[in-house]
């Protein structure tokens, strides 16, 4: 099987070869990598990476409209002052996803399956009023804000038509981080409300142009796991056991409805164990979760906390294991 096959085998629970592997390995380590070996794409060769992370296209937000009602993330800029601004950019100019359609080429030799990441609405507006100001709007201006997640809606399934039907990814991933270490970091019934309606809508449109749509959120967020469900979602990134969210619930309650993305704990586990309690990590992982739905792959970014050599150890054995 190629890793697009393996992949989507698993994502819609069919038999698959081996376990999936992948790793959000850019960003703090590049340096150190590249003095490893060579490059990025040498490292993603080297462990036969069945997935690509894709970044681009064009920005959302014109930050000069926001700035023009107040200023960027202060708690002078809220909700009832964006709703009638243009500030959306235009998701049309297929220049913009020049960088996505050469990523994607180089991914779609080594047969990966490639997934485009954009925010989501929560993340979104965090960028623009700062998170605790956001919080704070949600219970102020929800009205505003259901507006505001509504054009982001719009602005979505734009973006996605474009990266599905011009581009070629397989997947759209909705970063949109609602979790906090124990519980998700306001109202269920805010989700429900706010959240809920527009991204359900923004997944059935990705479904109706023969793709898939994942989603990203840090921390616990068991309590919308029904709703994930409900959405149709297709991945869940992280299913983070380390924050309240068990793999025996998922594997007992969730497996049949999506697949999840993770397992390489990079908060408690690498880089931070020693390598005899990384290796009995990672095999108890593997026991866990081999042979469901479940693609082997980090939390999240590596962080610089972990070593080019842990990183080694680590992927030498995810390697192996997944081979098993």
């Amino acid at each position: 099987m190629t890793g697009y096959e393996r992949v989507k085998a698993v994502i819609t629970g069919k038999s698959y070869d081996r376990q999936p592997i992948y790793g959000w390995i850019w960003g703090n380590l590049t340096t150190e990598i590249v003095d490893r070996w060579g490059s990025m794409d040498n490292l993603e060769d080297k462990y036969e990476f069945d997935i690509a992370h894709l970044f681009g296209g064009p920005y959302y937000f014109d930050p000069d409209v926001v700035n023009s009602a107040a200023p960027w993330g202060s708690e002078e800029l809220t909700p009832d002052l964006l709703v009638d601004l243009p500030f959306f950019r235009d998701p049309d100019n297929l220049d913009e996803y020049r960088d996505v359609a050469n990523a994607l080429a180089h991914h779609k030799k080594r047969g990966r399956f490639c997934y485009l990441q954009t925010p989501g609405f929560f993340e979104t507006f965090n960028g623009v009023f700062g998170i605790q100001n956001h919080l704070m709007w949600l219970a102020l201006y929800p009205d505003e804000l259901n507006e505001l997640y509504r054009r982001m809606a719009d602005w979505t399934i734009r973006f996605a038509d474009h990266a599905i039907l011009d581009v070629g990814v397989d997947m759209i991933h909705i970063s949109d981080d609602w979790g906090a270490q124990k519980d998700i970091m306001f109202s269920p019934t805010l989700w429900w409300d706010l959240i809920y309606p527009h991204f359900k809508r923004v997944v059935d449109h990705v479904h109706s142009r023969g793709a898939f749509c994942s989603v990203h959120s840090d921390g616990c967020i068991m309590k919308v796991a029904d709703g994930l469900a409900q959405l149709g979602i297709d991945v869940v990134h992280p299913w983070q056991e380390r924050a309240n969210m068990s793999y025996d619930t998922y594997l007992a309650k969730y497996s049949d409805k999506f697949a999840i993305l993770g397992g390489i704990c990079v908060q408690f586990a690498l880089g931070l164990m020693g390598r005899e309690e990384l290796e009995a990590e990672i095999r108890r992982v593997f026991g866990k979760l081999r042979g469901k739905r479940w693609i082997a792959c980090t939390s999240h970014f590596v962080q610089k906390h972990c070593t080019v050599d842990d990183l080694e150890f680590a992927y030498d054995l995810i390697y192996k294991l997944a081979r098993e």
